[in-house]
């Protein structure tokens, strides 16, 4: 009877199969990449405080201001007429086109007092769309205050 064949002992593998790792992280980027819009969908506004300090503008950026009037037209001080209305369209591309040209540009919102919440919300959503990174609230001080 032939003697049995000696064992061969094998060496534990030292290397790690990282092709899992890779899928679940392919996996996550995908859901992330879907998810992702759904958590900005909000205009941020740094809100007034009731003991605000006026905003000092900058030397050379004169405000953009947009102005919601009581029947919720929409007006930009920069243009070719700034009394005249502008629909939201002509909103988005002014202001897109000023901070194009002068990144930077502090946007500002002055909404009339009886005019709906909602089309406030919707003037600085149009802001958002345009470019503008932060967009501030034009307020009064309170009367005695100021």
């Amino acid at each position: 009877m032939p003697a049995p064949a000696p064992r061969q002992r094998r060496r534990p593998m030292a290397e790690i199969n990282v092709v899992p790792y890779i899928d679940v992280t392919l996996v996550l980027l995908v859901v992330f990449i879907v998810a992702a819009p759904l958590f900005t969908q909000g205009v941020e506004v740094d809100l007034p405080q009731a003991a605000a300090t006026p905003i000092v503008p900058e030397e050379d950026k004169e405000p953009l201001v947009v102005t919601v009037d009581a029947q919720g037209r929409f007006f930009v001080n920069v243009g070719e007429d700034p009394e005249a209305p502008v629909d939201e369209v002509t909103l988005v591309n002014r202001v897109a086109a000023v901070l194009r040209h002068q990144p930077g540009t502090p946007v500002l919102v002055r909404g009339d007092r009886d005019v709906p919440y909602g089309r406030v919300v919707e003037a600085m959503s149009l802001l958002q769309r345009a470019g503008a990174p932060r967009v501030g609230l034009v307020t009064e001080p309170p009367e005695g205050h100021g």
